[in-house]
């Protein structure tokens, strides 16, 4: 597979002279099973369903299966044996002066940068990695003051308390909005990281009295934060030029796998997972005038790709001379044929694979029938006669062979992808309950 920076950055994807906005919105542990628009039995997102609707709907987007890894591929476009950033600990290790993220790169093309939200687990701080502006918390999952991780956010270096009755989620959409309304005169990246819907799940400001299971409410939250951002960018007549990609960080988490259905169906694995429920997440591209409406496209795409596409649309040329693994996609938003992938590669610790359409193949040379995919994945027996099977075992392991993730960056950690200590931590705090 040919790298990005082969693929014709710098050149202008379209005849205006205004650049395009980016809006980048990052959900939190959700996975395909989380909307409407994929076939959940038991949520709607009746605004993220437009946007599908209005633009490009992926079937077949993936990345890491844990926070830390997956965010790194998308603000870097490389792959975890070469950044490092192989588990949710080491992914704090990347530095500055050896990885371009993406903010850094569009400034060298005039884009006014933000990330609001989640940050971690990546390291130092959005400041020191290219972002002009910011607003974050930390961990995950942060809503209200009542948890420790939620009593202060931080604001463009300066800490600030949350308030009581405060949600901050709703204070997050309030300090883009205020980004959008300042910048709307020139281009602008917004990488906005939810907090939703990463547990610990909490009532939200539209919930009941009393509900004992808060989640379908968080979904819901969060599908109307989303329709309200749109609304703003109508409001200030930025809707034709702005692209918004909206992406999962990882699958559903654990405890939300098994009420999340897809007509009638628990999908393989969850976050965590190198089953289709760890990585396979939602992608929705919508660009008014430019994305095809209600376009479903199976097309394979890992997160490595946003990096590249948001580079080339806004006309910047790579920083350095590492290796980008990513592939711009820019034509195929478009609805232009473009250079697809045959196969997206994804990693976690000591685990990775390498898919295309019908055939995946794992680090220990388990090579997977996906053609009842994300439901089901049986292993083929390794002597398998079947052509199809020892066709797909021999391209998948050449691809292999030619990233050679064996001979990167080795992950140190506990072979999960956790953080260390995770499961003793756990341990502890139930014995003291």
């Amino acid at each position: 597979m040919t790298a990005a920076n082969a693929a014709g950055w710098g050149q202008s994807p379209t005849a205006s002279s205004r650049k395009p906005n980016i809006l980048f919105i990052l959900a939190d542990d959700l996975g395909i099973n989380g909307l409407s628009c994929y076939g959940s039995d038991k949520f709607q997102t009746p605004r993220i369903d437009g946007l599908a609707a209005g633009g490009t709907r992926y079937t077949n987007a993936y990345t890491a299966p844990l926070c830390g890894p997956s965010r790194a591929l998308i603000l870097t476009g490389r792959y975890a044996f070469r950044t490092g950033a192989t588990n949710q600990d080491a992914t704090g290790q990347m530095k500055p002066s050896v990885e371009t993220m993406t903010p850094k790169l569009l400034k060298q093309a005039g884009y006014t940068s933000a990330m609001i939200g989640k940050w971690g687990q990546l390291p130092l701080g959005p400041a020191e990695f290219g972002f002009d502006e910011h607003l974050k918390f930390n961990g995950s999952g942060a809503y209200w003051n009542t948890q420790d991780k939620a009593k202060v956010y931080t604001v463009n270096g300066e800490k600030v308390k949350l308030g009581d009755h405060e949600y901050l989620p709703y204070l997050m959409h309030r300090y883009l909005v205020d980004f959008l309304n300042r910048h709307r005169n020139k281009p602008f990246f917004a990488y906005y990281s939810l907090s939703h819907v990463h547990a610990e799940i909490l009532p939200t400001p539209d919930s009941a009295p009393g509900v004992q299971d808060a989640y379908a409410d968080n979904i819901r939250y969060m599908d109307k934060l989303v329709g309200r951002v749109v609304d703003e960018l109508d409001r200030l007549k930025l809707r034709e030029n702005t692209l918004i990609v909206f992406f999962g960080d990882n699958g559903t988490g654990n405890n939300y796998a098994d009420i999340s259905t897809v007509r009638g169906k628990r999908l393989a694995g969850e976050k965590g997972s190198m089953l289709e429920g760890g990585g396979n997440v939602p992608l929705i591209l919508n660009w008014p005038g430019r994305t095809p409406a209600g376009k479903v496209t199976a097309e394979l795409m890992d997160s490595t790709d946003l990096h590249p596409t948001f580079a080339e649309l806004a006309g910047a040329k790579p920083q350095s001379a590492s290796p980008i693994d990513g592939r711009s996609f820019v034509p195929q938003l478009q609805g232009k044929k473009g250079n697809p992938r045959e196969w997206v590669f994804i990693q976690l610790a000591r685990q990775w694979y390498v898919r295309e359409a019908k055939f995946k193949l794992n680090q220990a040379g388990d090579l997977f029938d996906m053609s009842k995919a994300p439901f089901e994945e049986p292993v083929i027996p390794p002597g398998s006669a079947s052509p199809a099977a020892t066709s797909a075992r021999r391209r998948l392991q050449a691809a292999l062979d030619r990233l050679n993730p064996a001979g990167g960056i080795l992950d140190t950690g506990d072979g999960t992808g956790r953080h260390a200590g995770r499961e003793e931590n756990r341990k502890k705090k139930r014995q003291e309950r």
